[in-house]
C-alpha cells in the first residue's frame, strides 16, 4: 500500500523557500509513500459558511477537500508572517475542517515544518498551524518538526534538496509521516 501525503504550502510566492522545501519532500519521499504538492490554494476563497453549501461549494475548495479526503496524512509547510501562520494556510485548514466533525483532517496524521528568514525558522507560525490543525481534527505529530532558520541566505544559491543537512532532516520527517499515515490507513 502506498501512503499518500498531501503537502500544503503556506506561501504563494513563486520563489518561496517553503515551496522549494515541499518540492524537496516530493523528491525525497520514501519508498511506499507519495507526496502530492497541492496546487491552487490562491484560488480558494476565504472560508465563509454562507458559501459552504452542499452542491455549491466553490470549485477550488471542492478540489482541496477532494485531495484531502484521499490523503493518508498531511505535511504542512509554513513560513512565518508577522509572527504567525499565513492566511492562505489558515484558510486551507478552515476549509478542510468542514463539515464539522467529518473534515478531511479528522483522525489523520499531520506534521508541520518550514523555513523562514528569522533565527528560529518560523517556529511560532508552525506552532500556530499545529494548534489550528489539531482543533480541526487532525492527529498532530507533535514530535515531528523541522524549522530551518535563515532561509534567505541559506537557500540563496542552494535548493533545499541539495542542502545535505536539510535533505537528511526532511527525509526523517517524511519517514515518520509516512509511517503514521500507513498506521492510520490500516486502523
Amino acid at each position: 500500500m502506498s501512503v499518500r501525503i498531501v503537502a500544503l504550502v503556506g506561501s504563494l510566492r513563486a520563489g518561496s523557500h517553503n515551496r522549494q522545501l515541499a518540492e524537496a519532500a516530493v523528491k525525497l519521499a520514501p519508498e511506499g509513500a507519495e507526496v502530492e504538492l497541492f496546487e491552487g490554494l490562491a484560488e480558494i476563497p476565504f472560508y465563509n459558511e454562507d458559501i459552504d453549501v452542499e452542491g455549491s461549494v466553490p470549485a477550488a475548495a471542492a478540489r482541496l477537500r477532494e485531495a484531502g479526503a484521499g490523503a493518508d496524512a498531511f505535511l504542512l509547510f509554513s513560513p512565518e508572517y508577522n509572527g504567525t501562520i499565513p492566511a492562505v494556510l489558515k484558510n486551507a485548514i478552515d476549509w478542510l475542517s468542514r463539515p464539522y466533525g467529518a473534515g478531511a483532517f479528522t483522525g489523520k496524521p499531520v506534521a508541520v515544518v518550514g523555513t523562514a528568514y528569522g533565527q528560529f525558522g518560523g517556529v511560532w507560525a508552525q506552532d500556530e498551524a499545529r494548534k489550528a490543525v489539531g482543533i480541526a481534527g487532525g492527529k498532530v505529530l507533535e514530535d515531528v518538526k523541522l524549522s530551518v532558520p535563515g532561509s534567505v541566505e541559506r537557500f540563496a544559491q542552494t535548493h533545499p534538496v541539495d542542502d545535505a543537512e536539510v535533505a537528511e532532516k526532511l527525509t526523517e520527517v517524511l519517514v515518520q509521516v509516512s509511517a503514521a499515515g500507513r498506521t492510520a490507513a490500516t486502523a
